[in-house]
């Protein structure tokens, strides 16, 4: 997703809606890193979002161009949080999308068992993180708690709350809310089945010896 960084947000958002992964409300917050200290952010709903509608905040938590609604200025830190603990992190999306949400009410972890998670960048489980009240000092907390004990993982489970999901830009992390979304579809669903079973052992080095062969 090439374009200035505006225009990247804009289009990760209308790629979350084509995909089908947005709850009801349409909420969802979504921001780029502009450099070591900003950051573009959405408002609370970004359904039709457009690029006058963005905020440029700090990671100090001021708002230094647009404007934000209060509701929407309490998820600057849980943005902030994210972007001091991983330095290569470009974009990040929170959403309400209804299955991976239903993980986070249950307080269950999201295994990682479809292929599109192993290819987008989530080939481990997504952990959850304790609930606090959105943008709280124990929310914020528990973000960076989860993060440092879990170094690798390109996502959390918000407790009682909803998905967030991190990436190197727009795109990417778009693309790994629609990957996480259809597995937590597909975990509800192998449930009445019989459940959802494994990978084999080595199937994510299977997988990125697939994805160069295709590259080569």
């Amino acid at each position: 997703m090439a374009g200035a960084p505006e225009q990247q947000l804009v289009e990760a958002a209308r790629q979350l809606f084509a995909a089908g992964v947005m709850s009801h409300s349409g909420h969802a917050n979504l921001s780029v890193r502009l450099d070591a200290e900003r950051f573009l952010l959405t408002p609370g709903f970004v359904r039709d979002l457009e690029p006058h509608q963005l905020a440029t905040v700090g990671l100090d938590g001021r708002v230094l161009k647009g404007e934000l609604r209060s509701v929407s200025a309490e998820i600057i830190t849980m943005h902030s949080v994210v972007y001091r603990a991983r330095p290569h992190v470009g974009a990040i999306i929170h959403t309400h999308s209804p299955s991976a949400t239903a993980f986070a009410v249950a307080h269950r972890p999201l295994p990682c068992r479809t292929e599109p998670m192993l290819r987008f960048g989530q080939p481990e489980d997504v952990p959850v993180v304790p609930w606090g009240p959105r943008g709280s000092d124990v929310s914020v907390r528990g973000i960076a708690d989860v993060l440092e004990r879990r170094p690798t993982t390109s996502a959390v489970l918000l407790a009682n709350h909803g998905l967030l999901v991190f990436g190197p830009d727009a795109a990417a992390a778009a693309h790994l809310v629609v990957a996480i979304e259809e597995s937590a579809e597909a975990e509800i669903a192998a449930a009445a089945i019989g459940g959802a079973v494994d990978f084999p052992e080595g199937a994510l080095e299977a997988v990125r010896a697939s994805i160069a062969r295709v590259a080569s």
